[in-house]
């Protein structure tokens, strides 16, 4: 369980998981700071267990050595370092704090909500749109997508082991651990891997 904040306080973030067996999860979150911006992620290796977690470990490698580079970009690299692995299904969004831009695409059923702070704000709550592939195995092609953030947004994304739900229960106001941990003890299916990540985007320090 972690929660932390970006150095450049792009993001305040918070993520819990659980693995179906053993100390290994197939899931893995990230949270990759880079000049002027965060790369948050959630990361779902094909079923669960050892391989499950070498395929979502490797693909957050990239993803954290890589992540100020655009999201088309570092899903291809993922996509060649995975070939020999089960693959993964992913969902990434990249904060750029000079912009107040989020740029987020989904490669299979990993879901992502973004929870607006204005209560004006129509709409409230925006989802990615995921496409069915693996990455690692068969990319589809990918819909990159850009949305203007402001302080106190809230992104929400969860692996499938995690049912649907979940985005009833979404609040804007609650600490990003806090709400990560509340999804998982509400909605985890008990059947697989789970692993939710919250980032709140806080804009560029002074």
């Amino acid at each position: 369980m972690t929660d932390a904040a970006a150095p450049t306080l792009v993001v305040e973030w918070g993520s819990v998981g659980v693995p179906l067996e053993g100390d290994r999860s197939g899931d893995a979150p990230v949270v990759a700071p880079f000049p002027h911006g965060t790369l948050v992620a959630a990361i779902d290796g094909l079923g669960h267990g050892p391989e499950a977690a070498d395929a979502a470990e490797a693909a957050a490698r990239v993803l954290a050595a890589f992540a100020g580079e655009e999201l088309a970009s570092l899903v291809e690299r993922c996509h060649e370092a995975l070939r020999r692995t089960r693959g993964v299904a992913l969902t990434l969004a990249s904060f750029d704090a000079r912009t107040s831009l989020m740029t987020w695409a989904a490669v299979g059923n990993v879901e992502g909500f973004l929870v607006r702070a204005d209560p004006a704000a129509r709409p409230a709550r925006e989802s990615v749109l995921q496409r069915g592939g693996v990455v690692g195995y068969q990319l589809p092609p990918l819909r990159v997508v850009a949305l203007q953030v402001a302080p106190g947004d809230t992104l929400v994304l969860a692996t499938d082991g995690i049912r649907s739900g979940f985005v009833a229960d979404l609040a804007a106001t609650t600490r990003p651990r806090a709400l990560a941990q509340s999804i998982l003890e509400r909605h985890a299916r008990g059947s697989d891997d789970a692993l939710v990540v919250v980032a709140r985007y806080v804009g560029a320090s002074p």
